[in-house]
């Protein structure tokens, strides 16, 4: 892995360009960088091959409803980025707001120094300033990049705003048995806190709530969702022809919000989770995400008809989150069907066989500590709330270390490590095998082990993926020696 970090303008807005890559060795950065570094990349004056430009977006989510954001090269979600296997490009990250930014490639094995995070002494891309690095991608698949900016109190930045995009790593070899392949997005719009013990609040701004409320406890809430970017109803349906199998790769790039997608009258064929593909591909009605999973799943179209792809929750469907799936030859009038589901359940995709003991356990006990005056919740990890003062837990690398979640409260947790994939190997005292993944939901009072064993040295980072929680202590640091 080469890094450099350049603070210069740069006239080149490309997004991906299949121009010959960079050749020559650059120097080595172990972690964040003082100041501007100008040994600049060999070649440095030729374009990059991907560019991301932070700056001000506006979306328009629905008719009269414009939404004033930041975004990546100008749109939400940014341009899809599509990267090989194996080869290598050269990244420029240009920052048009005036804050320090930190771009997370989320799924990647990545030097600390390049993974986008404040806490892992990342490279920043400074206010109005200019970053490049090169990076090579070793796993194929859905992956995705974000904001890493902590949010606090500012419900404008970080994952509440709009920068977030699909990163579709394309395998060596690919049999491709698919005619179409769809990247939806979803994301929420306008959050607000909302004041649980204000009887002013109407409930309609609540439908994209989350379930552990107590009195006098402050929530985020949101008025409108999309898919794409676009409210259900008011952005360009999926066209598709009867007889087709179509591959979409779907992404909940919400900043809090776990969601429940299906298609009536078809199932999805989930043939990868998180990018990774599942030993037992299988079947399912419906598709459960928390925030930053990703999931990868074939649909045989074989129900004409104009239908709607969206949340089995009626109230959030209605709020936005959906999209229309066309047939050729149909009028764009939804069939008003309910959907069909099922519990989720990821056991279903392993493999019934136990793994090799572990070299260490950790448990890692979850809890909320009630809302004070404040209503300002936080959140505990081994009865810690975490602070960036506090050092962190040291990992051996090489060693098999086994994560025990108890999750002792009734929120539903998407629980994200940095810089390396996990294997499930129990939920609820099932034993799985073979599931590869970087974030798992956990559920309410539910118990879930993941096994993992360090391959980098450096800072990883683990935290909830709803930012509400993480902003709240909801984090662990590690460091891999």
């Amino acid at each position: 892995m080469e890094v450099n970090s350049i603070v210069e303008p740069s006239q080149n807005n490309g997004w991906l360009t299949r121009r010959g890559f960079l050749s020559g060795v650059a120097a080595v950065v172990a972690g964040v960088t003082a100041g501007p570094t100008w040994a600049a990349l060999p070649g440095y004056n030729s374009p990059a091959d991907v560019t991301l430009r932070i700056g001000p977006v506006k979306v328009d989510v629905a008719p009269g409803k414009t939404i004033l954001t930041t975004g990546y090269n100008g749109s939400v979600p940014g341009p899809l980025i599509r990267l090989r296997e194996g080869v290598p490009v050269t990244v420029d990250l240009f920052n048009d707001t005036g804050i320090p930014e930190y771009v997370h490639w989320h799924g990647f094995p990545f030097s600390a120094a390049m993974d986008g995070t404040q806490n892992e002494n990342s490279l920043s891309v400074p206010p109005h300033g200019h970053l490049r690095y090169r990076m090579t991608p070793q796993a194929a698949g859905s992956r995705w990049v974000h904001s890493h900016v902590m949010t606090m109190d500012d419900l404008t930045v970080g994952s509440y705003s709009g920068q977030f995009g699909f990163v579709y790593v394309e395998p060596k070899e690919d049999p491709g048995r698919y005619d179409q392949e769809v990247f939806l997005s979803t994301h929420e719009w306008e959050p607000f806190f909302i004041d649980m013990d204000d009887d002013d609040n109407p409930s309609a701004v609540e439908e994209f709530g989350e379930t552990d409320w107590g009195p006098s406890m402050v929530e985020v809430g949101y008025r409108i969702g999309s898919i794409n970017g676009k409210a259900l109803g008011h952005g360009e349906p999926i066209r598709v022809k009867e007889g087709q199998r179509v591959l979409f790769h779907i992404l909940n790039a919400s900043a809090t919000e776990n969601i429940q997608l299906a298609l009536p009258g078809h199932e999805f064929l989930v043939t990868a989770l998180d990018g990774n593909p599942v030993p037992r591909p299988r079947k399912v009605p419906s598709l459960d995400l928390g925030a930053a999973e990703r999931v990868d799943a074939i649909v045989e179209m074989s129900h004409p008809g104009v239908w709607i792809l969206g949340s089995t929750d009626d109230g959030i469907r209605g709020g936005g989150l959906g999209v229309l799936v066309e047939y050729a030859g149909h009028s764009r009038i939804a069939m008003n069907v309910a959907a069909s589901t099922a519990p989720w359940d990821y056991a279903q995709f392993g493999l019934r066989r136990p793994q090799l003991p572990a070299d260490v356990t950790l448990p890692m006990v979850i809890a909320r500590i009630p809302a004070g005056e404040n209503g300002f919740e936080r959140w505990t990890i081994n009865g810690k709330s975490y602070r960036s003062s506090d050092p962190p837990v040291v990992l051996r690398k090489g060693a098999r270390y086994r994560f025990a979640f108890h999750n002792t409260s009734s929120d539903a947790h998407p629980l994200h490590l940095h810089r390396s994939s996990f294997e499930l190997t129990r939920i609820d005292g099932r034993v799985t095998s073979g599931l590869l993944k970087d974030v798992v939901l956990i559920g309410a009072h539910q118990r879930i082990e993941v096994d993992l064993t360090p391959e980098q040295e450096g800072l990883m980072l683990f935290h909830c993926h709803n930012q509400f929680h993480m902003d709240r202590g909801f984090q662990m640091l590690f460091d891999v020696r």
